[in-house]
């Protein structure tokens, strides 16, 4: 696995202005806000792909999460970032519809992080990155509410809020 925490990344302010550069490493060791991207796969039959992040990660370790996430570059996108990590994390490399749908604030429950949430639609099949992903699975709109809803169930707090807000809307799925 490789040294990420030496990665750069963009440290930003409240206003998600970037405010200087500092590694991965430092940034959550203190608690710096920065930027990442979290999309959300939904299929034919309006079940979310989740993935369980590696226990190998610094952050959430072993956490079920949003289908596939990851730090905005400097200089990158949130949509670029979207798809990168779709490419990475799950072997999604074809030219998929991202709709942008919300950002979240950074806070405790993103790791510090400002969100730029995506949802596409793919039904599979999906090729693991076992660095980043143990496992992963599909799960019905109901499931995921009881999931969202079970404080010992393993979903990762941005995932958790992310489906929150995404049931708030009224159209979860694609």
């Amino acid at each position: 696995m490789k040294n990420t925490s030496e990665e750069l990344l963009e440290v930003v302010d409240e206003r998600n202005r970037v405010i200087g550069r500092e590694r991965r490493g430092v940034i959550h060791a203190r608690g710096l806000m920065h930027r990442s991207a979290q999309v959300f796969v939904f299929n034919a039959r309006g079940e979310l792909f989740l993935q369980k992040r590696s226990a190998k990660k610094d952050e959430f370790p072993g956490l079920w999460d949003s289908s596939a996430a990851g730090h905005v570059d400097p200089g990158e996108s949130y949509e670029d970032c979207a798809r990168r990590e779709l490419e990475e994390e799950l072997g999604i490399g074809e030219a998929v519809e991202l709709e942008a749908l919300f950002q979240i604030p950074a806070s405790a429950d993103t790791g510090f992080e400002h969100c730029s949430v995506f949802r596409c639609r793919h039904d599979g099949p999906m090729r693991l990155q076992p660095h980043e992903v143990d496992d992963g699975r599909w799960v019905a709109p109901a499931e995921m509410d009881r999931l969202v809803d079970d404080e010992k169930s393993g979903l990762t707090p941005a995932a958790r809020r992310i489906w929150r807000l995404l049931k708030s809307s009224g159209n979860p799925g694609t």
